[in-house]
């Protein structure tokens, strides 16, 4: 198997081809002033050219890489099913549930969802204490691998998947800060739950997304809803190389723009 690891800078991805590792409440979202003003500053108008020039950033390549190609498109293949396990006060288990179901309803074509076990579970996310991420992330990801982490990015949230050969995602792991305040974990556990569906690459030249280290929301926003709704469309498929989404991508953008637009009450 051949291994390639990405980073983010406030979260880490680290991507296998077996593999592939990542770098709040919504009911609290309208509580929380960082977030209320980022929500208002939102923008929500985009042109097909500027979508579809962050998806190729963002869904394609990656910001770091050890080995392996990078160049495909890598996602689910199948129902995506979250477990969470929390070892921090205070316990975000519900808010993480709220944010899962407010992905659910803004991303066409994914089955996404909670559950109680973690044999039933795909997707694993672990909230933990500050004073403990790096003891978390030296056990999901061991010393070697932990070590490197820590020493590049002194990261407040991490993610990270598991990939076939066919590019297809197998399993995912989110290690999230939980005691470090509201702001930070809304936009942590937003950036790293829709980077372990597969878009691993953080790049400062989208300027809208916050696949982006100099870029914060704490929500899901109108532009990362397009680029979400353009991988988890049914014909865009694991492995596929950039030119033959680039072939495809017209056919794709209507009914993409059309669930962004109804969903979130856009103007036509």
């Amino acid at each position: 198997m051949r291994l390639n690891t990405h980073f983010g800078l406030r979260g880490v991805m680290i991507a296998t081809v077996l593999g592939t590792l990542v770098v709040a409440s919504v009911s609290a979202l309208a509580e929380n002033r960082e977030i209320s003003a980022r929500r208002a500053a939102e923008r929500k108008s985009f042109t097909d050219a500027e979508i579809a020039d962050g998806f190729f950033k963002i869904a394609i390549g990656a910001e770091f890489s050890i080995a392996g190609r990078t160049d495909r498109i890598r996602k689910y293949d199948g129902p995506v099913r979250i477990f969470v396990e929390s070892r921090a006060k205070p316990d975000r288990r519900r808010q993480v549930a709220e944010v899962v179901a407010d992905i659910a309803t803004r991303v066409n074509h994914l089955d996404i969802a909670i559950v109680e076990t973690h044999n039933d579970a795909n997707v694993t996310v672990t909230l933990v204490r500050n004073r403990d991420l790096a003891r978390t992330i030296n056990e999901v990801y061991g010393r070697k691998r932990a070590k490197s982490i820590q020493k590049s990015l002194e990261p407040q949230c991490l993610s990270g998947f598991k990939k076939d050969d066919n590019y297809r995602i197998e399993h995912s792991n989110v290690i999230v800060v939980a005691d470090a305040g509201d702001f930070i974990f809304f936009d942590c556990i937003y950036e790293e739950l829709l980077q372990a569906l597969g878009p691993i690459n953080d790049d400062s030249r989208a300027p809208w997304t916050m696949f982006n280290d100099d870029v914060q929301k704490g929500f899901f926003d109108v532009y990362d809803q397009y680029l979400l709704n353009i991988l988890y469309d049914p014909r865009i498929r694991p492995g596929m190389t950039a030119d033959e989404v680039r072939h495809i991508l017209p056919e794709i953008m209507p009914t993409v723009r059309a669930f962004v637009t109804k969903r979130n009450s856009l103007p036509k």
